[in-house]
């Protein structure tokens, strides 16, 4: 029987592969003569890098870039094994946990950072780059990303605007012409799970500017200024970046990836789930474990465990979910292709205690599973 283990990280706790090592361990307590395939997960969050390296065998590169309020900081992306595809989180550089939050301030964040390690990642040859952009501290709509990989945003004296949330009413002029030449030959796709668009009611400013430390009066000003940057990169190179679905996220950087680096948005899950081949992975499988730190009503809208059931129902595939913790509306994922979920709590302990020994918790479920499993099998 081929078994295929296929979770996210949980968060806090242990990574995607260290998590599937709990569950293949536990597994072959009692069922050591089964085949296992480990197939470490992600959803474009938190770990995605990780994930990735993990499974492709490859690599960190470090560089030292600006934060989101012009710090040095020190930030990494991943590249696989093969070179040819770069994995960069956004947060890395430019999320909202590298602003304490005192400071936190939409008006002067900047996604300038994170537009750095694209250009490493650039320089680096790679033939496509995947981004995932949860967690940011910005509300630029992708400024610093912009002027920091080439492009010019300028004044009514044709000067660099500063590229914030701010600097954006600024703008007057965008010139292109010294872009990144090797943005043209790169595939961009970027893990996003939000549909809002840039502006209005529903958009960046409005949803996610709270967060990031804006008040009422910030939310309005911040919001006008996007308006005005959709309006003038409408009107210069012809394309709609306020009303695409996606556009909002991040703080707009959603709309500067679509306009500026003709990027692709997708689900964060299925992106994964696409780029680790696992339909390929599940040839043959007899079941199907994933799993993630918490499973609730918001897990069927593209986080890991609901688009690794979706490859597992279409092929037939038996799917159980594991997780730290069960909350509220978790049953929807029963409508998904998963076919049975557990959590991994033994007993009532500190949030500390639970995050601590997390691998141990999930190992001996499996074990549980397993044997459950076996006695099946013989009944």
């Amino acid at each position: 029987m081929k078994i295929v283990i296929a979770p996210d990280s949980f968060k806090e706790s242990m990574t995607s592969l260290e998590a599937a090592t709990a569950i293949e361990k536990g597994f072959k307590k009692v069922l050591p003569n089964e085949e296992y395939l480990k197939v470490p997960m992600a959803d474009g969050g938190e770990g995605t890098v990780q994930s990735i390296i993990d499974a492709t065998g490859g690599s960190f590169k470090t560089e030292t870039v600006k934060g989101p309020l012009g710090e040095s900081l020190k930030a990494q992306y991943g590249l696989t094994g093969d070179k040819k595809v770069a994995v960069i989180e956004m947060a890395a550089s430019s999320g909202l946990d590298k602003v304490e939050p005192s400071d936190r301030n939409p008006l002067k964040t900047s996604t300038y950072g994170f537009g750095e390690l694209i250009h490493s990642a650039l320089d680096e040859g790679v033939e496509e780059i995947i981004l995932g952009i949860g967690g940011s501290a910005t509300n630029d709509g992708g400024a610093g990303m912009i002027m920091s990989l080439g492009g010019k945003l300028l004044d009514k004296d044709r000067k660099n605007i500063i590229p914030t949330g701010e600097g954006l009413k600024e703008l007057q002029f965008i010139d292109v012409s010294n872009i990144h030449p090797c943005i043209k030959d790169v595939t961009f796709r970027v893990a996003c799970d939000v549909d809002n668009p840039l502006t209005g009611p529903n958009g960046a400013s409005y949803i996610y500017g709270p967060q990031k430390g804006g008040d009422s009066k910030m939310l309005e000003q911040l919001d006008k200024n996007l308006v005005h940057y959709a309006d003038i990169v409408k009107k210069q190179m012809g394309k709609d970046i306020d009303s695409p679905a996606g556009a909002g996220a991040a703080g707009g950087l959603g709309a500067g990836l679509l306009g500026f680096l003709d990027a692709k948005l997708q689900r964060g899950g299925d992106l994964l789930v696409e780029m680790l081949s696992l339909e390929d992975a599940l040839k043959d499988a007899a079941l199907l474990i994933t799993g993630e730190g918490s499973i609730n009503h918001q897990t069927r809208f593209g986080k890991t465990p609901v688009a690794v059931s979706h490859i597992g129902k279409k092929l037939g595939i038996p799917t159980i979910a594991l997780a730290g913790s069960l909350n509220e509306g978790y049953e929807s994922i029963y409508e998904e292709g998963i076919d049975a979920a557990f959590s991994i709590i033994p007993q009532l302990s500190s949030l500390e205690t639970l995050l601590a020994n997390g691998k141990e918790n999930l190992e001996t479920l499996a074990t549980n599973i397993a044997t459950i499993i076996k006695i099946s099998c013989s009944l």
